[in-house]
């Protein structure tokens, strides 16, 4: 499909170039911003097709119950996964802080690690879920 709109493309730079010999330097600019106005067109239908799919796509993923990207809803492996990351990534940020700020960097550090592990499990469930159901808009494919 792209070939064709490809060889298009082709025709409308050669008749742009053929217009400025015929026409002169004098036009040029005008030549060349009809010319890239084509194009921006082009690319405009080509990025709303390809959006109208995707929104397609995600539209059938969901009519058919099934877990969506952004759905907030993670397995037990994903939160585990992270907990051990988290843990492992302690070690040196506890080591940084303990260098830098002493004792009061180490708490820090460990209010942080907690804070994002926290955040990190409450995304599915409580409060932050409410809160995200509530900012979401409904589609056409909800009941």
């Amino acid at each position: 499909m792209e070939a064709p709109r490809d060889a298009e493309l082709k025709k409308e730079l050669d008749a742009a170039l053929h217009a400025r010999k015929d026409l002169g330097e004098e036009y040029e600019s005008a030549l060349v911003d009809s010319f890239l106005e084509k194009v921006e067109q082009r690319l405009d239908g080509t990025i709303d097709r390809r959006m109208r799919r995707h929104m397609a796509e995600q539209q059938m993923v969901v009519a058919r119950g099934a877990r969506t990207p952004d759905s907030g809803v993670d397995s037990w492996g994903e939160r585990f996964g992270f907990g051990i990351v988290s843990l492992i990534l302690a070690i040196p940020l506890s080591a940084i802080g303990v260098v830098n700020a002493g004792l009061s960097g180490l708490f820090v550090t460990w209010f942080g690690i907690v804070g994002v592990n926290a955040v990190h499990a409450a995304r599915g469930t409580g409060v932050l879920a409410a809160l995200r159901s509530r900012d979401r808009k409904p589609t056409a494919w909800d009941d």
